[in-house]
């Protein structure tokens, strides 16, 4: 009797299959025939991290301050969505649902935090609706679905161009300090992975919860270890404040010990909060508020009309207004095309002209291949800044270099 249901039934996934055809096959893209391009932000609002959510929508706004709100003859309209943060996956994938099948949202922008951008990455595939990857750096997050782009950053760029550096810089031996998740592991490997194949050598390691707000037994262990440095990793806002600060009380670098820290943990935004904690700090990251081009000049500049003459744009701005940036060229390429294939091959190959520097999505990896600037915590005018004094150009994700 079983069997002679054989090949009648549709197995479970096929039935989820069918079920997301039919659902989304309702939410299909009008394209040009409503005369609008609806982009859909899923974005951390509230909790620990709404300031990030924030620095994205103001580098959003931003752009289309600069540029209008029409492209191809479309007016855009943006749709916001509050995620809540990290470890909320299945909210974003419920938010970018519903942004789909009940707005209509022809993309997406979003994602600050991994866990979420893995949540949706399914839904995506099945929605053939393209998402343009705001934050989440966790290497792996475009083979997760062929319709991410990322326009932010990878973990391994940034810890893999520090540990290069480091090596080559006197450090011999360093302990490392990270947040436990898919980030945190990317960027503690591919730190130790750079670091030790130029002659340096990992001595110890310690991996903390997401949200850790005590970090002095870690940094005890760190010291009693006696490394020439401590390399860290955490996911930014009170997070990192806390980290730095407890650098400071422990007196890690009065210890002899350098402190060398993937850019996002001493964002420019979080400085005036981290004082002198930030003092000899190295870091490495992707933007530098003081950037001399042509670009980050009028970013600047717009900026600063919009929020004050002393305001300070963190790299999640830029990230937010090179998210837009890339989603204006691509329906641009496709004349107003809002087929998902269509703009996802379009954002293919795509170069910016960007305030961080030059900014190519690589056709191959749908990744960002970017300049990578190492900065070291000082007082510049009065005020606690990263100074870069080094560029390494053109870095793409170690993780998909052939």
């Amino acid at each position: 009797m079983m069997s002679s249901w054989s090949g009648v039934l549709p197995t479970r996934r096929a039935a989820l299959g069918i079920a997301a055809a039919a659902l989304f096959g309702s939410a299909a893209s009008a394209s040009a025939a409503d005369g609008k391009l609806v982009i859909g932000l899923v974005l951390p609002l509230s909790g620990a991290f709404a300031d990030q959510g924030q620095h994205y929508e103001s580098g959003i706004k931003l752009f289309q301050k600069i540029n209008g709100t029409k492209v191809a003859g479309l007016t855009v309209e943006t749709v916001t969505r509050d995620d809540q943060g990290p470890g909320s996956g299945d909210l974003a994938r419920r938010l970018t649902q519903e942004l789909i099948v009940r707005n209509k949202a022809d993309l997406i922008i979003g994602y600050s935090f991994t866990p979420n951008a893995m949540a949706a990455a399914a839904l995506l595939t099945e929605a053939k609706k393209p998402a343009v990857i705001v934050n989440a750096a966790t290497s792996i997050l475009t083979e997760k679905s062929p319709y991410f782009v990322r326009a932010s950053f990878t973990l391994p760029q940034l810890a893999s161009s520090l540990g290069n550096w480091a090596a080559k810089n006197g450090v011999k031996t360093a302990y490392t300090i990270v947040s436990d998740y898919a980030p945190g592991v990317d960027a503690e490997t591919w730190f130790k992975k750079t670091f030790e194949a130029a002659g340096g050598k990992v001595i110890g390691s310690a991996r903390t919860p997401v949200t850790e707000m005590e970090y002095g037994p870690f940094l005890q262990r760190a010291m009693e270890a006696q490394p020439d440095a401590v390399f860290a990793f955490n996911p930014g806002g009170d997070v990192s404040i806390a980290f730095m600060k407890a650098t400071k009380e422990r007196g890690l670098q009065k210890a002899g010990i350098k402190l060398m820290v993937t850019g996002d943990v001493v964002d420019d935004n979080l400085l005036p909060a981290m004082g002198d904690a930030v003092d000899g700090v190295i870091s490495a990251l992707h933007y530098q508020v003081d950037l001399d081009n042509p670009a980050n000049a009028l970013f600047v500049k717009e900026y600063r009309a919009m929020f004050g003459a002393g305001a300070v744009p963190s790299y999640r701005v830029v990230q937010g207004y090179d998210a837009m940036a890339l989603v204006y060229k691509a329906v641009e390429k496709t004349g107003g095309n809002l087929d998902g294939t269509a703009l996802v091959d379009a954002m293919k190959g795509i170069k910016l002209d960007s305030p961080r520097g030059s900014l190519l999505i690589d056709p191959a990896t749908r990744d960002v291949v970017q300049n990578i600037y190492i900065r070291k915590g000082g007082q510049k005018d009065g005020a606690w800044r990263n100074i870069a004094f080094d560029t390494i150009p053109d870095v793409k994700d170690p993780a998909k270099a052939p």
